[in-house]
């Protein structure tokens, strides 16, 4: 698998992070791609407007992160729109992603923010964290979004964009067996918040590797979501795991677990996995 680092070039949290991405990875190879819109507006991400792209297998997309409530956070998500499209890409479209990858790097960027925690180089208040699958852009590679938040503080904190940009090296180590050899269970997620509290402990366990995520906003479940989560999945998707206190109402349960036996999907309840 041959990845490449793109980031909007007016983005503060993505052009630090490919600064120190360039310092860390001495890899000629894996090329960085400043883009001329932000990420969340770049459905133009190809090898017609980026020679550069081509025979790449695997897009990441370094960015800043924002929320209401400014906690500081290292985040990892997916794009696409599972409803409406009202921060980039297309309503009910989503992008192809890898549950293997994104199950690497979550599990690295924890490794690393941790390892700078313990040695005081990073601020203990940063959350590390999943998030459900959300806004655009919506392209053909496969991808995933990695983000510093949530305001301009964290934006510029070189020790958290640092962290981001070992993370984002690492696919190199993951690069030499392409994937192979790992023995994860890859699934799709449904239900729960958007920052996926229970998903995030699933993510950490040694036999599980999340992709795509339908967060409990997005409900109720529908048959083009199902498929459009299944499909956008690089890996055979084996399994849908539930955080089934964050699926709506009764109703709503009950036509989830209707739709998932009509797609043939093994389905288990996040509770019921060793976190």
């Amino acid at each position: 698998m041959r990845f490449a680092l793109a980031y909007g070039k007016n983005n503060i949290a993505g052009k630090n992070i490919a600064e120190d991405f360039k310092k860390i990875a001495f890899a000629p190879q894996i090329p960085v791609i400043e883009l001329k819109k932000d990420g969340i507006y770049s459905d133009d991400l190809n090898d017609k407007n980026y020679p550069e792209l081509k025979g790449i297998d695997f897009v990441v997309i370094a960015s800043t992160h924002r929320s209401e409530k400014n906690f500081p956070s290292l985040c990892l998500h997916p794009p696409g729109n599972w409803r409406n499209a009202d921060l980039g890409g297309h309503p009910g479209k989503i992008c192809k992603t890898s549950a293997f990858v994104l199950k690497y790097l979550f599990l690295k960027l924890n490794e690393f923010a941790n390892q700078a925690k313990l040695n005081r180089e990073l601020d203990e208040s940063y959350n590390i964290t999943m998030e459900a699958t959300h806004h655009g852009p919506l392209i053909e590679l496969p991808c995933c979004f990695i983000e510093v938040g949530s305001n301009e503080t964290q934006w510029n904190d070189r020790n958290a964009t640092k962290i981001i940009a070992k993370t984002i090296a690492s696919l190199q180590n993951f690069n030499e067996n392409n994937g192979k050899g790992y023995n994860w269970i890859p699934c799709i997620g449904i239900g729960g918040p958007h920052y996926a509290p229970n998903f995030n402990k699933v993510q950490l366990n040694p036999e599980y590797a999340i992709g795509h995520i339908i967060q409990e906003y997005a409900f109720p479940i529908t048959e083009s979501m199902l498929k459009e989560a299944e499909e956008k999945t690089l890996e055979q998707v084996k399994e849908v795991l539930i955080d089934w206190k964050g699926c709506g109402k009764s109703e709503d349960r009950q036509k989830m677990l209707e739709l998932l036996d009509k797609f043939g999907f093994k389905h288990k309840r996040t509770s019921g996995i060793e976190k």
